[in-house]
């Protein structure tokens, strides 16, 4: 049965201020409880801004201050911003540029680059063509992404020699760069735009192993070729509802639905047009705004596996209210796909179990996106 909305009331002996979000997960069907309040703007306490600019730095006594921040924002509500990241704002401006310039091609043009025709899904994902939550609205949406191609990793010398137990799970192709030809300044900004993620998040996992009390280069190895994948989205503005609390009547028109992220964390970068929401720890949405000169960081599902849940995934949305159009430029990063990790002993108290068996990431992410993809009633 395909379901028509995306919250259900909870039973009589619960609270009835709140309804129950159901959300597919690489564990089967899980269930957030949602506040029936108006969605509100976060405080800073609950997406808190980071200074990162310590993890760049000599002293370990600056890199150890931001993975303490880390581990507060990881431990809250798995979001926060970052500012002083070293990513220039020309690389950033010049993606989005251009981003405007390709979504804003006919259909026609947009068509030669579908995800249809790639073998590994890169390309253009064309409107009413994405459902990340399959009990809400179809996600009004268009989408270009990209995964992670060794040929163009700075620190990859000669993609030819990677042993072929990492290689095999590379997924290279010039297919979505061939079909965007008309427009050769794409592939170099968005190129230019992933690599300074790239080094962005190399960076950041170090201060992350910092923030779990391991050596600064615990998960070195695991990241030589990571999962470091793009999806660079167009959002056209959809009406603003006649109320913004949650609410089981009818069905949740979003612009990309409920969802939480598959590997390690999430670097975003987002206009200034706003849309983003995040599922707090007491169950309300609160609007996770533009703030100029930051990205926005999230913890995703691997990290909360190998943490033991210490780090918290949260479930986020986008709705684009603006009347304007909207780019998000998500950059999704993970160990390498032939990589496996465990729950880490840093992460248990004295006596506590492991929660999860290890996985590798190859498994978990197509236990995920097979999950995500899923459009049945998952009662």
């Amino acid at each position: 049965m395909t379901p028509t909305t995306a919250t259900e009331t909870i039973s009589a002996n619960d609270d009835t201020s709140m309804t129950r979000l159901r959300l597919s997960s690489g564990n089967g069907p899980v269930y957030r409880a949602v506040s029936k309040a108006p969605l509100r703007e976060a405080y800073p306490s609950e997406i808190p801004i980071i200074d990162v600019s310590g993890i760049f730095s000599g002293p370990e006594s600056d890199r150890m201050s931001v993975a303490s921040q880390i581990r507060d924002a990881a431990t809250n509500n798995g979001f926060f911003y970052i500012k002083n990241h070293g990513i220039p704002t020309e690389v950033t401006d010049w993606a989005y540029e251009t981003l405007l310039e390709f979504f804003r091609q006919s259909a026609k043009i947009k068509e030669r680059a579908n995800v249809s025709q790639s073998r590994y899904y890169n390309g253009y994902k064309p409107p009413k063509s994405q459902r990340i939550n399959p009990f809400e609205s179809v996600d009004v949406r268009e989408t270009f992404s990209w995964t992670y191609d060794p040929r163009y990793d700075p620190s990859v010398p000669d993609p030819a020699a990677i042993p072929p137990h990492i290689a095999k799970y590379l997924r290279c192709e010039d297919f979505q760069w061939e079909a965007t030809a008309n427009l050769p300044h794409l592939k170099e900004a968005i190129v230019a735009y992933w690599r300074a993620c790239l080094s962005l998040a190399r960076a950041l996992v170090r201060a992350f192993a910092l923030s779990l009390d391991l050596p600064e280069d615990s998960f070195l190895e695991k990241f030589t070729h990571p999962d470091a994948a793009l999806a660079l989205n167009y959002y056209p503005p959809i009406p603003v509802p006649e109320t913004t609390s949650s609410s089981e009547n009818g069905e949740t028109q979003v612009s990309i639905g409920s969802h939480t992220d598959f590997q390690l964390f999430t670097i975003l970068w987002q206009d200034d047009n706003g849309g983003l929401q995040v599922l707090n720890r007491q169950g309300q949405w609160i609007n996770a705004k533009p703030i100029p000169g930051t990205f926005v960081v999230n913890i995703a599902d691997y990290m909360a596996r190998i943490t033991n849940d210490r780090y918290v995934s949260t479930v986020h949305r986008a709705q684009n209210w603006s009347g304007r159009e909207r780019i998000s430029m998500p950059f999704f990063f993970g160990f390498n796909l032939n990589e496996s990790c465990g729950v880490l002993d840093s992460c248990l108290a004295e006596g506590e179990e492991r929660k999860y068996e290890e996985i590798s990431c190859e498994d978990w992410v197509q236990r995920r996106a097979k999950a995500m993809h899923t459009t049945e009633d998952a009662k």
